[in-house]
C-alpha cells in the first residue's frame, strides 16, 4: 500500500555504481506525521502542572517550588538518559525507539489517573517521572526522521513539522488544563476535574501507543537522498559512539552552538515554567489568561518555526538566520519585561506572542545548524548535545528566576535572562559557519 514517488535522477547517471537509487515514499508523511503526535501527547504533560501551579498547590498541600519541579523533572531526567538513549537509537533504530516511547508515555498518564487524592502527591510525581523519561525517547529523533524519510530539499521543512507537534502539545499544556480545573474552593470538586483532565490524557496516550504497533515504520526500502544511501553503507564498526561524541566536542563551531542553544532555549523553558506565576503576581485570578498567554508564546513560536525551516531549505543561510533570529529573542524579552507591569493583558499577549515567536522559532534553525556543522555525525547525537546543554540551562534559569522572583519580584528575574540571551547573541556571532552536509548532497 505504498504509494511511491518514482525520482528518477538523470539516466546517463543511472548505469553508474556510485549513484544508488533513491525514492521517496508517501508514507514519510504519516510517520512524521504519527511521531508529531505522540510528541504533542507528550509534550502536553510537560506544563500540565505548572501552568495551574496555584491550583495544584492547593490540592496536594505543597509549596510553588515543588510543582516547578513537575516541569523541571522533564529536564532533569533528560541529562543522565540521552546518551543511553541516542546509543540505542543508533543500535536499534526508530522503531524500537518510537515504541518505548508511547509504551512510557501510556504507562505515566495510567499512574496520574490514580494519583487523584490528596495524600498521592508522590503517585503524580511518578507519573510526571514515566512522562519524563518518554520524553528522552522524543526530543532527539525529528531530525532524524526528516533524514532517513525525506529528501534533501524537504529535510528542514519535516524537521520542523516533527518539532511543530512537541511545540503544539505545550500550547494545549497551557491552554486546557486552566479550563479543564478551574480555581473552585471545594476539594471533591476539584478533585472531580483533575480526575477528568487525566483520563482524557491517558485515552488519548493509550491510542496512540496502539498506532505506533501497527503502523510505524523503522525506514523505506530505498533511501531518500545520496547522503543518507551513503550513510547507510557505513559499515557499523567504522562508528563507534564515544569517538563520534569526543569528535563533537573537538568542533569548535560546535561548542559554541551547543552553549548559545542552550542559553535561548533554557530561556524558553524558564519562562514557561513560571508563567503562571508571573501573570498570577500582576494580574490576580487570571489563570485562564496566563494559559491563553503561554498558548500565544506557542502558537507564534510554531508559526517562527515553520517559517524558519522554509526559509532554511530555501536560502541555506544558516548562520546570518540563526544570528538575526537570536537577536530578535532578545529584543523580545527585553519589550516583554518592560510590558509585563504595566497593568494591560492585552499588550502582554502582544509581547509574549513576539518573544515566542522567535525563541521558539529558533529551535529548528538550532538542530539544522547543528546538523551541518556535524555531518556525517548522527542526527541523533548532535540534537541531543543540544538538548542536554538546554535542561541544565533550564534548571539553572527556572531555579534561580523562581529565586529572584521571590525576593526581588519578576521584573528582576526577566532581566536576569536579558542578561543571558545577550550573552548568547554575542556569541552566536562568533559560529565559524561551515555547511558540510550541504557539501555531501
Amino acid at each position: 500500500a505504498l504509494a511511491e514517488t518514482q525520482r528518477d535522477d538523470d539516466p546517463r547517471l543511472g548505469g553508474h555504481e556510485q549513484q544508488p537509487p533513491t525514492r521517496l515514499y508517501r508514507r514519510r508523511w504519516v510517520i512524521v506525521l504519527l511521531f508529531s503526535s505522540y510528541s504533542l501527547c507528550n509534550s502536553y504533560q510537560w506544563i500540565q502542572y505548572g501552568i495551574i501551579n496555584n491550583i495544584f498547590m492547593k490540592f496536594y498541600g505543597v509549596d510553588t517550588f515543588t510543582i516547578d519541579w513537575m516541569s523541571m523533572i522533564y529536564m532533569l531526567t533528560y541529562i543522565p538518559f540521552i546518551f543511553p538513549v541516542t546509543w540505542l537509537l543508533d543500535k536499534k533504530g526508530l522503531r524500537v525507539i518510537a515504541l518505548v516511547a508511547t509504551a512510557l508515555n501510556c504507562l505515566g498518564t495510567w499512574i496520574k489517573v490514580a494519583s487523584v487524592r490528596q495524600d498521592l502527591f508522590p503517585v503524580t510525581f511518578l507519573g510526571q517521572f514515566c512522562a519524563s523519561l518518554a520524553q528522552v525517547f522524543i526530543l532527539g529523533m525529528p531530525s532524524r526522521i526528516a533524514s532517513v524519510w525525506f529528501g534533501s530539499d524537504e529535510v528542514s521543512t519535516a524537521c520542523s513539522v516533527g518539532v511543530f507537534g512537541n511545540q503544539l502539545g505545550i500550547a494545549i499544556g497551557f491552554l486546557v488544563p486552566p479550563m479543564l480545573v478551574p480555581n473552585v474552593d471545594n476539594i471533591d470538586e476539584l478533585a472531580q476535574h483533575i480526575r477528568v483532565m487525566f483520563y482524557i490524557t491517558a485515552g488519548v496516550a493509550t491510542f496512540l501507543f496502539v498506532l505506533v504497533v501497527f503502523v510505524f515504520q523503522e525506514r523505506p526500502k530505498l533511501p531518500p537522498t545520496q547522503a543518507q544511501a551513503l550513510a547507510r553503507n557505513l559499515p557499523p564498526e567504522e562508528y563507534s559512539y564515544t569517538a563520534s561524541i569526543l569528535r563533537l566536542l573537538r568542533n569548535r563551531p560546535f561548542i559554541l552552538l551547543i552553549v548559545t542553544y542552550g542559553l535561548n532555549v533554557g530561556c524558553f523553558y524558564a519562562v514557561s515554567t513560571l508563567l503562571n506565576r508571573m501573570i498570577i503576581h500582576h494580574y490576580p485570578g487570571e489563570e485562564v489568561n496566563a494559559g491563553r498567554i503561554g498558548l500565544t508564546i506557542v502558537i507564534a513560536g510554531m508559526v517562527g518555526s515553520l517559517i524558519s525551516g522554509i526559509w532554511l531549505d530555501k536560502t541555506k543561510t544558516y548562520k546570518q538566520t540563526t544570528l538575526v533570529v537570536y537577536f530578535m529573542s532578545l529584543v523580545g524579552m527585553i519589550v516583554y519585561a518592560a510590558t509585563l507591569s504595566l497593568g494591560h493583558l492585552w499588550v502582554v499577549f502582544i509581547t509574549a506572542g513576539a518573544l515566542g515567536f522567535f525563541m521558539t522559532g529558533y529551535l529548528p534553525l538550532g538542530f539544522e545548524f547543528a546538523v551541518e556543522l556535524t555531518y556525517p555525525e548522527s542526527e541523533g547525537t548532535s540534537s541531543g548535545l543540544l538538548n542536554c546543554s538546554a535542561q541544565v540551562f533550564g534548571i539553572f534559569f527556572t531555579i534561580c528566576q523562581g529565586k529572584i522572583m521571590d525576593n526581588f519580584g519578576t521584573l528582576a528575574g526577566n532581566i536576569f535572562l536579558c542578561v543571558f540571551l545577550l550573552v548568547g547573541t554575542i556569541m552566536t556571532g562568533f559560529i565559524k559557519s561551515e555547511l558540510r552536509r550541504q557539501n555531501a548532497n
